[in-house]
């Protein structure tokens, strides 16, 4: 070889082009997808799937859910959903932890009001003012529940609206040719005539305190005042230690006796199943209840009528909440993903299946309620007044919630009057609600 060809060779030009042959001979010869421009076309085109994880509360409506994720993939097949429920009761001390220690999910079910609220001045959630358009349009009351206090901005897409009430088998009340009661006395009348047929006539427990929390929003309005007294305590004007107050609880405590035996040992599931397996006549519960009786118990003949007042005529009130609401997790990976989902949490769609399947009620404008049981339960809502410790006294520790449910198990226990509930009440409340400090 002469020194012209040895330099010709040997130049960065024609070695560069050399080089290039044979990388494409080699990938010629290698197995896997087709060479386009030098790059694997099945590798430049496939797009990474993601996986979003959904923390919730809700473990009896894992099936639901399921449904509602895969109408979502079907359309972001880019994307996977991962629904994962906690108990209930251990639920808030399973995601403070998760969230501190920087491990929590993409999706977050908020509890509301003062629920979410450490959460969002803690800056673990996102704002979803810009980003999820369709909230303009939701009630007030429902956003209310996912606006934080302090700066006015909304954490939270709304997914249910509960009211509290009491549940009948229609069978049994038939059966002893018993009506909806119209008065307290006449309420008083049916379970007493249930208990002398040999019929549990409450499938009410007190193991769970909450529970008690949930009866005392169905009973007490009626005879603490409604929303005139709910008014005056969140402004300070009243405390709980008021006679209203004191006469509602004194009412919760009238309904006793018709409480299965063992009442002190029945947890909220036992009373359920009590219900469901027709060996109670009336179970006092949330909205939330309906599609749970259904799917147990396709059979049941469910009527509801609200906790009536103590004399005709005069307003059966019913109290409603926002149930909570789905937000986003500030620590997660997939912003865009995450989006893509809440905004379909918060479409009609989504709103229609969620009542639909769950029988609760959907804050999202246009959802019509499924017939029969939930349209009476909205009918019912006329007659509204806030839900009293969750809505106002959930903001500090230890909550107005807390407070009364433990109190309330006291006095079930026989270990404290009602004017002991009301005093333990305040007692833990002044600690630091400001207004009790006038």
């Amino acid at each position: 070889m002469d020194g012209k060809m040895r330099g010709f060779l040997t130049s960065p030009t024609v070695l560069l082009v050399l080089l290039a042959l044979v990388t494409l001979s080699v990938l010629s010869v290698l197995p896997g997808p087709p060479v386009l421009s030098g790059l694997p076309v099945g590798r430049a085109l496939a797009a990474e799937k993601v996986e979003l994880t959904f923390w919730s509360w809700r473990t009896e409506d894992t099936v639901a859910y399921d449904k509602f994720i895969k109408a979502f993939e079907a359309k972001h097949p880019e994307i996977t959903v991962k629904f994962m429920p906690y108990k209930n009761t251990e639920y808030n001390t399973i995601l403070s932890a998760a969230l501190q220690g920087g491990s929590g999910p993409d999706i977050v079910q908020l509890r509301s009001y003062g629920g979410f609220e450490p959460y969002a001045e803690a800056g673990y959630l996102v704002p979803l003012d810009e980003k999820v358009p369709a909230l303009k349009d939701f009630p007030a009351i429902p956003l209310s529940g996912a606006r934080d206090r302090k700066d006015g901005k909304v954490y939270g897409v709304p997914f249910a609206v509960q009211s509290l009430q009491i549940f009948y088998n229609k069978g049994i009340f038939s059966k002893f040719g018993l009506k909806e009661p119209r008065t307290w006395d006449e309420f008083l009348d049916v379970c007493k005539t249930l208990k002398s047929k040999g019929v549990i006539p409450l499938a009410q427990g007190t193991k769970d305190g909450w529970t008690l929390e949930s009866m005392t929003g169905a009973v007490a309005p009626n005879f603490y005042g409604g929303t005139q007294f709910f008014n005056e305590v969140v402004k300070g004007k009243a405390d709980f230690r008021d006679p209203r107050f004191v006469a509602g609880l004194k009412k919760l405590k009238e309904l006793e006796p018709f409480f299965p035996p063992g009442y002190l040992g029945i947890s909220y599931t036992d009373a359920q199943m009590m219900f469901v397996q027709e060996m109670a006549a009336m179970f006092i519960g949330g909205s939330y209840e309906v599609g749970y009786f259904n799917r147990q118990n396709p059979a049941l003949k469910l009527g509801v009528f609200p906790a009536p007042p103590q004399k005709k005529g005069e307003p059966a009130l019913v109290s409603v909440y926002p149930d909570g609401s789905f937000g986003i997790s500030a620590q997660t990976k997939h912003l865009k993903e995450a989006l893509l989902f809440i905004n379909f949490l918060a479409a009609r769609e989504f709103g229609q299946m969620f009542t639909d399947e769950l029988k609760q009620i959907s804050p999202i404008p246009g959802v019509t309620p499924v017939p029969g049981v939930m349209t009476e339960i909205v009918g019912l809502t006329k007659s509204s007044t806030p839900y009293i410790m969750l809505v106002g006294f959930r903001y500090g520790q230890p909550t107005g919630s807390v407070l009364l449910q433990n109190a309330l198990q006291g006095m079930f226990a026989g270990k404290l009057t009602s004017e002991g509930v009301a005093d333990e009440i305040h007692a833990g409340l002044v600690k630091w609600y400001q207004p009790f400090h006038k």
